[in-house]
């Protein structure tokens, strides 16, 4: 499940600011804004909407941590 924490970390790391993103993923720019106010899981969130986020940002470079596979938690990492 993504994190509110790992979208804006990885936009952050792909210097795309939430507009960017929402054109990527094909989402609105508000939709973008609600899930980063949110804190943890994104529960409250689409199932296809998480999946065009995470597409749109996996096709630019970033990789997913999950719970587990990082000494604090769940991340974001950039590929090779």
């Amino acid at each position: 499940m993504l994190t509110s924490e790992q979208i804006r970390a990885a936009r952050a790391i792909l210097r795309w600011d939430q507009k960017r993103l929402s054109a990527e993923a094909g989402i609105s720019v508000e939709t973008v804004k609600r899930l980063e106010k949110m804190n943890g899981p994104l529960l409250a969130a689409t199932g296809t909407t998480l999946t065009a986020i995470r597409t749109a940002l996996e096709a630019a470079g970033v990789q997913f941590l999950d719970d587990g596979d990082t000494a604090g938690g769940a991340g974001v990492a950039l590929r090779d």
